[in-house]
């Protein structure tokens, strides 16, 4: 089973750049999509072209234009809920879980701490609630996370570390510690796992060229139930595909 999650910053703008020959490249069993900045209706309709092959189940925030995000699947889940049941956080649309056999699939779009960290508390707070959230999943059965964490846990994950420490959205202290306590329930950073050493980053600012000079960040990830990361296969980041400030990242697993 390939899963390929991808920040699409965008569903109506990526749609014009390339996006449809992409996914069908890329053919995954499931896609999840962040950052659509779309409504349910905007979204089916911009991704009509691929509902002979997946069902689409998306989720909108009550702000127009604003986060959402989307999972097209193959296989037909068990059941799919949105959100956290936690209406200070579901208004923004930032989670889809389906449930499968043998697992649970959290795609998620965690807040942005923001500019000047103004969001920096309720991003803590929406960690905290998240953790618990993916806690009481993993005890019912395995969970796979993906999505944008809006974080890079180690300086290994993004270029510039020491002049970003506790200054910039996604490299605080808080945030930091916040990732650490998450995986502590018992998830793995696949990609982290399989390479420890590798520079490699998923996200690039559309400024300064930072793409072309590789000044990246590792935000996007993929976090699986520790009792299941033997039946993962491999993780790759998607970099030769544009069309996003974000790359896509791809894992394969056998479930």
């Amino acid at each position: 089973m390939k899963i390929v999650s991808w920040n699409v910053n965008g569903i109506r703008a990526i749609i014009k750049k390339d996006f449809n020959r992409s996914i069908t490249e890329i053919n995954p069993d499931i896609l999840c999509l962040q950052e659509t900045k779309a409504q349910k209706h905007e979204v089916e309709k911009t991704l009509s072209p691929f509902l002979e092959n997946y069902q689409l189940f998306v989720n909108e925030a009550e702000k127009k234009g604003y986060s959402g995000v989307a999972l097209l699947t193959k296989q037909q889940p068990k059941s799919v809920t949105y959100g956290m049941n936690m209406p200070k956080f579901d208004t923004e649309g930032r989670i889809i879980c389906v449930e499968y056999e043998s697992f649970f699939l959290v795609t998620v779009y965690t807040p942005n701490a923001g500019q000047g960290l103004k969001r920096l508390d309720f991003k803590h707070e929406w960690d905290i609630a998240f953790k618990n959230y993916v806690k009481v999943l993993n005890a019912k059965k395995p969970v796979i996370i993906c999505g944008d964490l809006n974080v890079a846990h180690q300086a290994i994950d993004l270029k510039n570390d020491k002049s970003n420490y506790n200054k910039t959205a996604g490299y605080t202290q808080i945030e930091i510690d916040d990732f650490s306590n998450l995986l502590s329930e018992g998830f793995v950073d696949v990609f982290r796992h399989f390479y420890p050493d590798k520079i490699q980053y998923t996200y690039w600012s559309y400024r300064f060229k930072a793409r072309e000079r590789n000044t990246g960040w590792r935000i996007d990830y993929f976090l699986v139930s520790e009792r299941i990361l033997d039946k993962v296969k491999d993780i790759q980041v998607l970099d030769q595909y544009f069309g996003s400030d974000h790359c896509p990242v791809a894992m394969e697993i056998d479930l």
